[in-house]
């Protein structure tokens, strides 16, 4: 489906642009969301006339966008999360987790802005790229610990990971230790003793 993008989308292209796009993409997401319209020459014609409109009220959203992330670029988030001893979360932190806890952090944003690449599932420092506006993207920090006291451990760089001190013993093959009774000793060896015996 050819449709006219309405803002910058990224790996589609600018405002303006006529793209060719799979139909259940523009039917689901780019034209119930207003960031496009289907390529009709009623449609360009439209958009020809609002194009001003529409790039004054873009450069107005971008601006606001970058007034936030100037406030927002670096901050760090803590998550309270159940994990296990080796850091390993019972679950994973969502995009949805994350707006949330961003939102608690002073900053309302919603959890389709929050570009995660996999889900987090486990405990430690992680990168979040935060999408104020189609051309403003900002990096902040999540903390994801167990308690509030381990995550400014985690702050301070400590690993408040558990490894278990466990010795792994590790065996070499001894075809002779294979045999813990004497009786079991293969025959072999039996018929060797009773040469020396004899000798």
């Amino acid at each position: 489906m050819q449709v006219i993008l309405l803002e910058r989308i990224g790996r589609l292209g600018q405002m303006g642009d006529v793209v060719s796009v799979r139909d259940g993409y523009a039917r689901n997401f780019l034209l119930p969301q207003k960031k496009a319209l289907r390529a009709t020459a009623e449609n360009l014609k439209q958009f020809e006339s609002q194009r001003a409109q529409l790039e004054a009220n873009n450069l107005e959203q971008k601006k606001e966008a970058e007034a936030v992330a100037e406030k927002l670029s670096g901050k760090v988030f803590a998550a309270i999360r159940s994990a296990g001893d080796t850091g390993q979360l019972y679950g994973s932190v969502s995009t949805r987790d994350l707006a949330e806890v961003v939102t608690q952090g002073g900053f309302t944003i919603d959890r389709n802005q929050v570009v995660l690449e996999r889900p987090i599932k486990t405990l430690g420092l992680h990168d979040v790229t935060i999408s104020l506006h189609p051309e403003v993207q900002v990096k902040v920090t999540i903390n994801v610990a167990r308690t509030e006291d381990e995550a400014e451990r985690q702050a301070r760089g400590e690993d408040v990971t558990v490894i278990k001190d466990e010795a792994i013993e590790i065996e070499t093959f001894n075809p002779d230790a294979e045999f813990e009774d004497e009786d079991e000793a293969p025959a072999a060896d039996e018929g060797e003793a009773a040469d020396e015996d004899k000798a």
